[in-house]
Formats: structure tokens, C-alpha cells, sequence
């Protein structure tokens, strides 16, 4: 298993999203992006695990926190985060999930287990070669490339398995 598999293994998840809110801080003061504290609050809610979290998943946390915010509040947030690289959504699920790659420029590229809901995101520039490719064969440009793959995680195979 990969060591950056986190999702399938133990690990201390505080310290993801302390990452996740220290690279934040850096990529938007980098590009002089203003990281108010409902974004920051948005991003905070959509590290506190690793199974993707939806718009109005988020609003209602952020009721509960006694926030006023309104769908278009959450939306610009989730706007801005994916932007900066800072999240991206999984189209399948109407969701969205921390980026793991902030540093570098890259496709999206998700395992998705269907029985935990966990994501990985995997960094597999073999892939996103290919699929640009076989784009340039057929003279296409993509503008944007996801690629969502659903399946069982490690995890969720033994527990099957040891039914």
C-alpha cells in the first residue's frame, strides 16, 4: 500500500488538516488571495475527514457553528478553494474533497470506495499522459481532466472477505 494512502490507514487526521490550513495560508498569501475565515472554516470542514462533503453538508456545520451563512456564501468559498487548489470536487458524488498535491499542478485522478465513501487521490502522471494523448490524437484539447474511479477500498475488501 501506498505510504500516502492515508485514508486507508490509521493516521493522526488533526495533523491533515493542520497541513491542509498551513498550505492554504501560504498558496493564497503567494498569490495574494484573501483566505477569509469562512473559507478557511469551508476548507477546515471539507479536511475533517476523507469522504468528500457537499455544499449544503457544509452550510448546515456551518448553522450549527452559528454561522449566517446562505448556499451562495458556501458556494463562492468552494469556488475560491478549488481556484487556488485547494479542494477539488468529485463530479459523481456532487462533492468535494481536500487537494492532497497543493504543490504541484496536476489532473485529478480519485479512487472512490462506494461502501466507506472514502477518496484518494492518486498522483499518476502515466494516466493524465495518456488521456492527454490520446486527446492530441484525435485533435481534441482538454481544458479540464478528472478521472473518477469507483470500486472497494483495501479496508472495506477484508472486511468482505472475512464475512
Amino acid at each position: 500500500m501506498s505510504p500516502s494512502a492515508l485514508p486507508y490507514r490509521p493516521h493522526n487526521h488533526d495533523a491533515c488538516v493542520a497541513q491542509a490550513l498551513t498550505e492554504a495560508r501560504t498558496i493564497c498569501q503567494q498569490h495574494n488571495a484573501r483566505l477569509t475565515p469562512t473559507r478557511e472554516r469551508v476548507l477546515e470542514l471539507i479536511w475533517q475527514s476523507h469522504k468528500p462533503l457537499g455544499a449544503y453538508d457544509v452550510l448546515a456545520v456551518l448553522a450549527a457553528d452559528g454561522h449566517n451563512a446562505a448556499p451562495p456564501t458556501v458556494y463562492r468559498a468552494l469556488d475560491f478553494l478549488q481556484q487556488h487548489g485547494l479542494v477539488h470536487r468529485i463530479a459523481s458524488l456532487n462533492a468535494f474533497v481536500g487537494c492532497t498535491h497543493t504543490d504541484k499542478k496536476h489532473h485529478g485522478l480519485f479512487l472512490i470506495c462506494r461502501c466507506c465513501g472514502n477518496v484518494l487521490e492518486l498522483t499518476a502522471p502515466g494516466v493524465s499522459d495518456a488521456v492527454q494523448n490520446a486527446a492530441a490524437d484525435e485533435a481534441f484539447q482538454p481544458d479540464n481532466m478528472t478521472i473518477e474511479v469507483s470500486g472497494t477500498c483495501p479496508g472495506c475488501t477484508s472486511d468482505t472477505t472475512h464475512d
